[in-house]
């Protein structure tokens, strides 16, 4: 078992100069006995029933009836990314370039923290600025040039040291503390996906990205796959440059979209070397106490 000592950075990005090219805008694709016959009088198999009614309800999540649980995601069929509606939790990272014109280059999602404004995305997405002032914005539920939840900008990113230290592929993962000019709370506008840390990541889930050469988002289903002890892979066409740090999503309520995110476009290869094939690090310690680090330097 590998152990090793975590600690978490804190980089902050201001506004400045900032080319659309670069490592970030290149996703290397370059992103769950017999039965025994009873004779009872009529009322007591009325309480045994409503008994059995009243154990069911309360043994599902949160008190609610079973069938109230998210559907079960099956597999895209053909397995192949298709352009879908925007997502309010899930957007796309821009920069600003000196001339004022703006690209996105990578994917990233809302997830629920305590101060209610904390995103997630890939770490080797925000490689290029951490060190250097320049601006970092996020567009929740970005379409056709559009910015139906308004443009968040970043004032923090969290990320851990063994990979600012050395890039490395486990810890390849960033939250970022956004901000709003009216002092609104980005969770309180667009809701929040789930952080599913050390949960069950090998079903099929649902991945989201924005690719660079796309104004909408795409999304494939299929199953999660155990590349590594540290590292998922999804098979499904299309993910091309810019989906890194999309998320990778179980458990999605069919009302809202928002699920569990257990995993994001990034890790081995940077995501991945071919639009077919993507990766994601494990969501463990690592990435727990990351998250705890990115809470308290909020």
């Amino acid at each position: 078992m590998r152990t090793r000592r975590r600690q978490a950075r804190m980089f902050e990005l201001a506004p400045g100069r900032l080319g659309a090219d670069g490592p970030a805008a290149r996703r290397p694709k370059l992103a769950l006995a017999q039965t025994r016959k009873l004779v009872v009088r009529s009322a007591s198999l009325i309480s045994i029933m409503m008994l059995i009614v009243y154990a069911i309800v309360m043994a599902s999540p949160a008190g609610t009836a079973a069938d109230s649980a998210p559907p079960l995601l099956t597999p895209s069929v053909p397995l192949s990314a298709t352009s879908v509606t925007s997502v309010s939790a899930v957007g796309a990272l821009f920069v600003t370039s000196a001339r004022g014109a703006t690209t996105h280059f990578c994917t990233a999602s809302v997830v629920h923290s305590p101060q209610r404004d904390m995103v997630i995305t890939a770490a080797h997405c925000l490689a290029p600025y951490l060190a250097s002032p320049r601006q970092v914005t996020f567009v929740p539920g970005y379409h056709d040039g559009k910015a139906p939840y308004g443009v968040w900008t970043t004032a923090r990113v969290i990320v851990d040291q063994a990979w600012a230290s050395v890039g490395d592929p486990d810890d390849d993962v960033a939250f970022l503390i956004v901000t709003s000019p009216a002092g609104s709370r980005i969770e309180d506008v667009t809701g929040s996906e789930q952080l599913g840390v050390g949960q069950q990541s090998t079903g099929v889930v649902r991945v989201l990205g924005y690719p660079s050469s796309r104004q909408q988002p795409i999304s494939c289903q299929n199953y999660a796959a155990n590349f590594s002890a540290q590292q998922l892979q999804f098979k499904c066409d299309g993910f091309t440059g810019g989906t890194s740090g999309g998320p990778f999503l179980s458990d999605v309520s069919p009302t809202t979209g928002d699920g569990l995110v257990v995993g994001v476009i990034g890790g081995h290869e940077q995501g991945g070397l071919t639009p077919a094939i993507s990766y994601s690090p494990t969501f463990g310690s690592n990435v727990a106490a990351l998250y705890r680090a990115a809470v308290a330097a909020n």
